[in-house]
């Protein structure tokens, strides 16, 4: 049955066992990112400042950003599952390490490369997930995916809070017995999934790529002007709530909002934003974000900062799973991982720069930052939503992410693939 007319259960149904042990084990690995939202508080305990705590946290993310290519690149020329393995048995290694550090150059050393190999999986994971689901089926699969995230990030930090309580030693040592548990799920219950022949270089086909196949630069390029827009939750937005009277718990609460409504009404919302034309419906979700961002222009009360977080939650829920599915209809089956990886890096982008750009337009008027929030959403929505022109030679991509199968459905249908899902 096409996904688009099947019910959620039914579609969930559907999915193979490696969809779910992926789940799983996307859920264990997030939940137990224990010490990333308490390494600011860790540094200052060891007598740091929060400017040099800043630097170990920036190293953090420029580790996520490498990790996006390289992991991309493992995922395609290793295999998915060995990538996995690799990346949790590697990150659990970084981890201890981090937490024996204690002079600024090896906190920053670690801290790097801990954010390094504790992303390098995640390619390699949206990979093999579109591997293992038709493309009749990705939509559901990455919304679920994306649940699974969302859950484990949703009640690690609680966890680690407590194990902060007793000693911090304990976050890192937690950190590090997640990774590995992934690891072994991984290696004993996740399918090989493809593995191409590349030989080339990767930035090199990287650029190959960015060059001919204009659908994914569309993406990219609105994912990046979206992705500017949103992760101003992390940072302008606490701001912005504190600036108008409001405790910082009033921030908690909003980041849980957020968090909630996407556990529990992504899945379900999907069953009818899939019905749509892709395009159309991720760049009505861009748009939504860019406009619930520009309402923190309003005059804020409870209600109305209630309905901003509903506003670009919605959109985020409409536009982030199809365009996860998306991108993996663009790919190539032997290039899966680089396309997942270069899209995973537009967003380490935008977390490494947006919040410094945002503070900085906020310093200088949190009206003109608010406005050119929506102007960046309606950029993005302008970006994506343009069908390219065709070429001689070029299939037209489908109309929606789940109507027809991508030109790489046959070779889905691999034994390695096939014989893995069935396992």
């Amino acid at each position: 049955m096409n996904e688009t007319q099947a019910s959620l259960r039914e579609n969930l149904r559907t999915l193979p066992r490696g969809a779910w042990i992926l789940f799983f084990g996307s859920f264990l690995n997030k939940f137990g990112t224990f010490v990333l939202p308490f390494l600011a508080i860790y540094m200052t305990r060891l007598g740091y400042t929060s400017a040099q705590a800043g630097l170990a946290i920036g190293a953090y993310g420029v580790g996520t950003l490498g990790a996006c290519l390289l992991g991309g690149y493992l995922a395609d020329r290793l295999g998915r599952r060995k990538t996995i393995v690799l990346s949790m048995a590697s990150a659990a290694l970084a981890m201890l390490s981090l937490s024996q550090a204690r002079g600024l150059p090896l906190i920053v050393l670690f801290s790097g490369l801990a954010g390094l190999t504790g992303e390098l999986y995640r390619p390699a994971s949206s990979a093999l997930l579109a591997d293992l689901v038709p493309a009749g089926q990705r939509v559901t699969a990455f919304a679920a995916y994306r649940m699974a995230l969302n859950a484990g990030f949703a009640f690690g930090p609680a966890t680690a809070g407590l194990l902060a309580k007793h000693s911090f030693l304990w976050l890192f040592v937690g950190d590090a017995a997640t990774s590995l548990l992934y690891g072994l799920v991984a290696w004993f219950a996740l399918p090989s999934g493809l593995r191409g022949t590349r030989t080339d270089n990767s930035l090199r086909e990287t650029w190959n790529v960015l060059r001919t196949d204009q659908r994914f630069r569309q993406i990219l390029c609105a994912s990046l002007a979206i992705g500017l827009v949103f992760v101003q939750v992390f940072s302008t937005m606490s701001l912005e709530i504190t600036r108008n009277g409001f405790s910082p718990s009033i921030y908690g609460l909003v980041i849980s909002l957020n968090g909630a409504l996407v556990v529990l009404c992504e899945l379900p919302l999907t069953t009818f934003t899939k019905r749509y034309p892709v395009r159309r419906m991720i760049a009505l979700g861009y748009l939504l974000i860019g406009v619930g961002f520009a309402s923190n222009a309003l005059t804020r009360t409870l209600p109305l900062l209630a309905f901003t977080v509903v506003l670009f939650t919605l959109g985020e829920m409409i536009a982030m799973p199809l365009a996860g599915a998306y991108v993996a209809d663009l790919a190539p089956a032997h290039q899966r991982g680089l396309y997942m990886g270069t899209y995973g890096m537009v967003w380490s982008v935008a977390f490494i720069f947006g919040p410094s750009l945002g503070m900085m337009l906020f310093a200088v008027s949190p009206l003109a930052l608010w406005c050119g929030c929506g102007l960046l959403g309606l950029l993005a929505a302008g970006l994506i939503l343009p069908e390219p022109r065709r070429f001689p030679g070029l299939a037209e991509h489908p109309k929606t992410a789940t109507q027809a199968p991508d030109p790489a459905t046959a070779i889905d249908n691999l034994e390695d693939v096939a014989s893995g899902s069935r396992k």
